[in-house]
């Protein structure tokens, strides 16, 4: 290599590393500039995070932290509490048939009332995915029921409706089928609050509704290419795209079945009956610790409930990926 070749390679080496010198000196000049405001603005996203984050710890983990200690003590609010042990859990598998029986309840009520619930809102929003015309009305119509179902009111008028000598009893026995009084039915109430739950599904509608909407009509129209029939390409089409928003609805609807409490409360006359079937866990521990003054024992039905509904919704996603299909997932 010769001498001029060389001078320049060297050069040029060390105009590289001056320009990198140069560079980091910049940087080192303007990174305390940078981390003020990077300080700065981190400060700021937490004031404003703040008034969540005292609701959040204030109003939801302290008092859920409280509620676990109270449910392993004796406690009446007029006096401390008194730690004993495990004698309230142990109590409630062990001497509570009431609690029990309010399990088995509760436990009806969700397996039958949500597959209804969600068949329901899904047959609907596929009537409302294939009507242009006046589908603004008939889904503000189906939806309004979601907004009024769980209120003290519509209790009051449920409860009427499906009385001795109601509207529900007098329609029927114009077709000559004498129930009587649902309400006053141990047969009969149980299904009396489903078919109220499966009344509320316009929430469900509407979500099932906006996911019909994101499915591709070429999918449609190539599988009716191929011959398929309608139930054909509702089973090949429609149930797997639809799959992510029926996983989503039934998680959120069993949720919420286990915590059915108003529209029990209210058609029982708090009492539970008749003979126990509307005595729902959540009506059960409301009982125990306001009316009974045992809120121990009521913090242990509460984390019961808790870990229960936590375990479904871990079985739900663990099974999922079996049932679940994501755009653009490869499995």
């Amino acid at each position: 290599m010769s001498t001029t070749a060389t001078r320049v390679i060297v050069t040029g080496k060390s105009s590289r590393r001056s320009l990198m010198q140069r560079r980091r000196a910049e940087s080192d000049a303007t990174r305390p500039g940078q981390k003020r405001r990077q300080r700065k603005e981190t400060l700021t996203g937490y004031g404003f995070l703040l008034p969540w984050l005292i609701g959040f710890f204030g109003l939801t983990i302290i008092p859920m932290v409280y509620s676990l200690y109270l449910s392993f003590t004796r406690y009446n609010i007029f006096q401390p509490p008194r730690w004993v042990g495990l004698d309230n859990y142990i109590r409630l598998f062990t001497n509570d048939p009431q609690f029990i029986q309010s399990a088995q309840i509760t436990l009806i009520y969700v397996l039958v009332g949500t597959p209804i619930m969600l068949a329901a809102a899904l047959a609907v929003a596929m009537l409302l995915n294939y009507r242009d015309r006046g589908a603004a009305f008939f889904r503000s119509a189906f939806y309004a029921p979601s907004l009024i179902g769980a209120s003290v009111s519509v209790a009051i008028v449920w409860r009427a409706m499906f009385s001795g000598e109601g509207p529900v009893d007098n329609f029927l026995s114009f077709f000559g089928i004498n129930l009587g009084s649902w309400i006053g039915n141990p047969q009969l109430v149980l299904p009396a609050m489903i078919i109220l739950a499966v009344w509320q599904f316009g929430g469900t509608m509407v979500i099932f509704l906006a996911g019909l909407k994101q499915i591709p009509k070429e999918l449609y129209e190539a599988a009716e290419m191929d011959g398929a029939g309608p139930w054909h390409r509702f089973r090949a089409v429609t149930l797997p795209m639809l799959s992510p928003v029926i996983f989503f609805n039934l998680l959120l609807g069993l949720i919420g079945a286990f915590q059915v409490f108003a529209s029990a409360y209210i058609i029982s006359n708090g009492s539970g009956g008749p003979a126990g079937m509307t005595n729902f866990i959540t009506v059960y521990l409301y009982k125990r610790g306001f009316a009974d003054g045992q809120m121990g024992y009521a913090a242990a039905i509460a984390w019961v409930l808790l870990v229960v509904v936590a375990i479904i919704a871990f079985i739900l996603f663990r099974t999922q990926r079996n049932w679940v299909h994501y755009s653009g997932d490869n499995r």
